[in-house]
């Protein structure tokens, strides 16, 4: 059966520059089945989903479902639900969790103060409080948006959770069907594709030992998609793995060709030439789509002070 993921896989389409951007992540349990849209056709009321997506829009804030692998029965009966927050701007990196059992308390919140990375009103709100437990491994299984999402991604959240990974979930929607199983990361916010267990599990080791591993790595959500194969490409060539290390400081330019600056902690900067391109041959963005060509993210060179990488042509 041919499915966008294969043909992806197939193709070595490249995953840089292609993760969900938002810089705060509001992850709400809801068990259960979930449809395309999940915050307004799951069993969460979709009276409070509409609210909840019109509360976030434009605030940085981006909101998921998130069920624990295995069967998704829900007796509609009220339960405790975990809700998680987090923000993954390098240098201000969090992660809050807390307990309602009134999902109503969401509307609580202040959008505006969350994606600015200040947890106050999901603590003071929700009882919230820095999560002490490990890193979350989150993988998109929604079905309803994108077979791959069900046919890989379950079978992946079902054996990290059966080997002992205590933080995995099940999300409803990452983007990019197409780079199935897809991961989220948190606290630091990098998205992965084409994942398998054994490299999930070598990613959150890293995330324990305060490390970003660059392997099968889409980028970290808190930078726009520019940026992201742009942080990503500097740990390449000057072999950095520290999580906080970088930060994207400024893009310049608009498509199809940005400058995008690259800081360290240290006080370097590299300037990287992105440029975007659109991945040949055709082929199916989601399964059921009509072939097309998808942007990609092309790093064409870095560049540090007075002396320049050059990165190779793209082939594919």
């Amino acid at each position: 059966m041919s499915t966008c993921a294969k043909v992806s896989r197939g193709l070595e389409e490249p995953l840089a520059g292609t993760a969900a951007t938002a810089r705060t992540w509001l992850l709400v349990e809801q068990p259960g089945p979930w449809g395309a849209d999940a915050l307004t056709s799951s069993h969460l009321d979709p009276a409070l989903g509409r609210a909840l997506e019109q509360a976030a829009e434009g605030t940085g804030v981006r909101i998921a479902l998130i069920r624990r692998p295995g069967r998704h029965a829900d007796c509609h009966t009220s339960a405790r639900r975990q809700v998680y927050a987090a923000h993954t701007t390098p240098g201000a990196v969090w992660l809050h969790n807390a307990i309602t059992t009134d999902p109503e308390q969401l509307l609580e919140l202040d959008f505006a103060e969350l994606g600015r990375g200040l947890p106050g009103t999901f603590d003071t709100t929700l009882d919230g409080r820095p999560h002490t437990g490990d890193p979350l491994a989150l993988v998109c299984t929604n079905g309803k948006r994108d077979r791959c999402c069900a046919l890989l991604g379950r079978p992946l959240a079902a054996e990290l959770a059966a080997s002992g990974v205590t933080g995995a979930w099940e999300v409803t929607h990452l983007g990019g069907h197409r780079f199935s199983p897809t991961l989220l990361v948190l606290p630091f916010g990098y998205a992965y594709g084409r994942a398998e267990a054994h490299a999930v599990k070598e990613v959150l080791q890293g995330v324990r030992e305060g490390r970003v591993v660059t392997e099968g790595c889409r980028g970290n959500s808190a930078w726009e998609r520019p940026g992201q194969a742009a942080e990503l490409a500097v740990r390449t060539t000057v072999s950095e793995d520290a999580a906080g290390a970088l930060s994207v400081v400024r893009t310049e330019g608009e498509a199809p060709r940005w400058e995008v600056t690259v800081a360290h902690t240290d006080g370097r900067r590299w300037r990287v030439t992105v440029a975007q391109g659109t991945a040949s041959p055709p082929r199916a963005e989601s399964c059921g789509s009509a072939p097309g060509s998808p942007a990609r993210m092309d790093v064409t060179a870095v560049r540090e002070l007075s002396h320049t990488v050059a990165m190779g042509p793209a082939t594919r």
